[in-house]
């Protein structure tokens, strides 16, 4: 029963499948990483994708262009940030609800704008919309199985890999990543030497935005070729729960969206063995909230390690 699935062409589009379902987790991850190191977690990171996912969509049926498509993501991602840093940072605002309204809007919103574009609630399959090309890489894409892996995603797939590398880079090589974690860190003692702590949260806001609207311009434009109701189905949430396993560290928030692609790839796998699709549909979710349980349980041990050695 389980022998097709350890065969080499299944195992090549099981690893494959891996790096493509885990590209808008990367994305977002990143995002929440990048606000997370300021000290205020973008709780909006779902809404923000789920804009950005149609506004692509939208943009790149009216302008018949990719790029314009991406430029529309990235503007509707940024006013979703935009909105929740200004409500938190100078309405003052709690964080964790001013998230949960703008992820509710965000929901019956792009209901609403779908209907007004296309007269339906469903999918946006009346728009003409591009999709972002696949690119081969070059001798990679010869090698025997590494090849077929590695070789011929999505272009914005292999974008999400740089932009982690730019994340390390921005927030632990740079100027403006020392004084978001200086902010996260001791917000008054970055405000004692002079730094402007609203500004730089309202940057790192506005980056997370940036970041996550890629996520979701590659579920509309890649992972599929049109925008669809609530289409991110919790990835945000899961993009969030992999920077905080990580504990905020680029590498471990990079391998821990590919664990959570990998247990989707897996649900996907087992929805062909004719599994209950409410079982198939919680494993990744499932996988998530293991993943927090391990490392809740993680700092409270070396809490207690930390209280016996004083």
């Amino acid at each position: 029963m389980f022998a097709q699935f350890f065969t080499q062409e299944y195992l090549v589009d099981f690893f494959y499948s891996i790096i493509r379902m885990s590209t808008p987790l990367v994305y977002c991850a990143m995002g929440a990483l990048i606000s997370r190191q300021s000290g205020a977690l973008n709780m909006a990171l779902e809404g923000i994708m789920l804009t950005a996912s149609l506004l692509a969509v939208a943009f790149s049926a009216a302008t018949h262009t990719v790029f314009f498509g991406m430029v529309g993501a990235v503007l509707g991602g940024l006013l979703i940030s935009f909105v929740l840093a200004y409500m938190h940072l100078v309405k003052q605002s709690e964080l964790v609800l001013t998230g949960i309204a703008l992820n509710t809007l965000a929901s019956g919103g792009t209901v609403y704008l779908l209907f007004l574009l296309t007269g339906e609630k469903g999918t946006s399959r009346l728009l003409n919309s591009l999709v972002v090309p696949k690119w081969e890489i070059p001798l990679v894409k010869d090698i025997p199985i590494l090849g077929e892996v590695l070789s011929g995603h999505n272009a914005l797939t292999y974008i999400a890999f740089v932009f982690a590398a730019l994340t390390y880079v921005l927030i632990f090589k740079s100027g403006t990543g020392l004084r978001i974690r200086a902010v996260g860190f001791n917000p008054d003692a970055a405000a004692s030497v002079g730094i402007n702590v609203n500004r730089i949260k309202f940057q790192a806001f506005l980056y997370s935005g940036l970041f996550a609207s890629l996520g979701g311009a590659f579920m509309s434009m890649g992972y599929l070729s049109n925008f669809s109701r609530d289409m991110m189905a919790g990835r945000g949430f899961i993009g969030m729960s992999a920077t905080n396993l990580a504990d905020g560290r680029v590498l471990g928030s990079l391998l821990a969206s590919l664990g959570f692609g990998a247990a989707e790839a897996v649900s996907i796998t087992l929805a062909t063995l004719n599994m209950k699709a409410e079982i198939v549909s919680m494993i990744p979710y499932l996988a998530t909230v293991i993943g927090l349980v391990i490392m809740s349980a993680n700092k409270q041990a070396k809490a207690r390690k930390n209280r016996e050695g004083i």
